[in-house]
């Protein structure tokens, strides 16, 4: 493991949490002492990595501070219905950049996000692709692999309509201060 992957496992475990996976102190000891091998260097590092069995109960607080070390500290949005969003797209995200399976992230999208907001229209094509993948079957006749590309675009239309409604949101958010500060 290199220096830059434990530092994204690091950081996709504090997502993880942040979105409300149950991470068993076993695997925060496991990736301190991953990130540690790996020549990533904190004060509360050493300490994750060499605890215990009778020490686990330490693992979740000495993790908070590895990360706040690290500055890989991440709070999900308080909002129920945005913080699944933003796990929607911190998935999409995953996806494309290639560091999680597209069938894994669609499945998840589908079972971690898009029921709880009632399938909104903006996850259908992920929704679909998911269906898909976990059905799929040799004698459809179709490479999973498409069904995976599938997936991956689905992925990454969501991430542009989202960077798409943000820009959008920012120059209206300007317009109004300059109409407001010129009066």
């Amino acid at each position: 493991m290199t220096r830059d992957d434990a530092l994204k496992q690091l950081s996709r475990l504090a997502h993880e949490r942040a979105f409300g996976s149950g991470i068993g102190s076993a695997c925060l000891i496991q990736a301190g002492l991953d990130a540690l091998l790996a020549g990533v260097d904190c004060e509360s590092l050493a300490m994750l990595a060499g605890l215990g069995r009778n020490e686990e109960l330490e693992a979740p607080d000495l993790f908070e501070r590895v990360l706040d070390e690290l500055g890989l500290g991440f709070e999900a949005p308080t909002d129920r219905r945005a913080a699944k969003w933003a796990m929607a797209y911190w998935l999409a995200g995953q996806m494309v950049d290639g560091s999680l399976d597209p069938a894994v992230g669609a499945f998840r999208i589908w079972s971690d996000v898009a029921w709880d907001l009632d399938y909104p229209e903006d996850l259908q094509s992920l929704v679909a692709c998911a269906v898909n993948l976990d059905g799929w079957d040799e004698s459809w006749g179709v490479p999973v692999e498409r069904l995976k590309n599938e997936a991956l675009e689905a992925a990454a239309q969501l991430l542009s309509q989202s960077l798409c409604y943000h820009l959008q949101e920012m120059q209206y958010f300007e317009a109004r201060e300059t109409s407001v500060g010129s009066n």
